[in-house]
């Protein structure tokens, strides 16, 4: 059912392009004089243009896993409470980029930072292509702006990594095997605002697969059932992925290299003083309102970056 609402999604979309074009020819040879007509038949082109640019974009996603889910990652890196800050404003952005999207996004684990932001935060991104759109997203990013936490209000560098692997149903999982023998599971009081039974009862679950070292969590379920499955589900990806790479050699293509979470490691560069830029390092994309990519507008770095990948 899946497969045939991804081939449904796709021929919708390559006859809607169809139809801008078809119509804007028609209106033309109908109205060849008439200034309306010819507004109308540019903002259908304009239409066409970026539908096209998206199919070609989805054309060029045929890795293995490219049409999964994602399950992002990040973590504060060097800059103390503003990278716990900066933690939560990189979330913020991709929440706000997967909305956009149409994606849906489930947030599954998060730890807030003692004075604000976050330490660490792990959500679920649903839709078609999310893996494969959000895996250059995988590294270090740098902020750079005038701290709002203090009080000399000096410049401040902090840092985040993110971590990008993909959503992967148990049945597509069939070269890991999970033993229950394997797994060390605990239970704590989840944190955070819930509902009335959160941080009463011991719902929140962390597994640790001991053969591997590998540490899953998930505390937004109402009941432990639930996130005991949630978590699961992330280790069966982690294990996934780190089996491909052992098997195959695939690093490049599923992780990337690690970088330590610091200064000279970033893959992109946000700075919003003393004057406002984005800039990817890797393909040398800049983008000079740092606030519209901050609001979710990630797609300028995207395609740039698959077809560098592709290269």
């Amino acid at each position: 059912m899946k497969q045939l609402a991804d081939l449904r999604d796709e021929i919708g979309a390559l006859d809607r392009l169809d139809a801008l074009v078809r119509e804007s020819g028609e209106m033309l040879e109908l109205f060849p004089d008439d200034r309306a007509a010819a507004t109308e038949v540019d903002a259908n082109l304009t239409a066409a243009d970026a539908l096209a640019e998206e199919l070609e974009m989805a054309a060029n996603f045929d890795g293995e896993f490219d049409s999964h889910g994602a399950i992002v990652s990040i973590f504060a890196g060097a800059g103390g409470v503003d990278a716990a800050d900066w933690t939560q404003m990189l979330a913020r952005m991709y929440l706000r980029w997967a909305e956009s999207k149409g994606f849906a996004t489930q947030i599954v684990d998060q730890s807030d930072a003692e004075e604000a932001g976050l330490k660490s935060i792990t959500f679920f991104v649903r839709g078609r292509n999310a893996y494969g759109m959000l895996d250059g997203e995988r590294g270090v990013h740098r902020l750079v702006r005038l701290s709002p936490f203090d009080a000399a209000h000096r410049r401040h560098t902090s840092f985040a990594a993110v971590d990008v692997i993909p959503e992967i149903a148990a049945d597509e999982a069939t070269d890991v095997e999970i033993k229950p023998d394997d797994l060390r599971i605990e239970t704590f009081k989840s944190g955070g605002a819930g509902g009335q039974y959160v941080n009463k009862t011991e719902s929140a679950v962390r597994i640790i697969h001991v053969p591997t070292g590998l540490i899953v969590a998930s505390q937004q379920e109402r009941s432990q059932a639930q996130n005991r499955e949630v978590a699961l589900n992330i280790l069966r990806a982690k294990l996934v992925q780190r089996a491909a790479e052992e098997r195959e050699q695939k690093l490049t293509d599923l992780r990337g290299e690690r970088q330590a979470n610091e200064w000279g490691s970033q893959i992109r560069s946000y700075v919003l003083q003393p004057y406002q830029l984005v800039k990817d390092h890797r393909t040398g994309v800049e983008v000079g309102d740092a606030q519209r990519v901050l609001d979710g507008d990630v797609d300028p770095f995207v395609w740039p970056y698959l077809q560098q990948r592709r290269a």
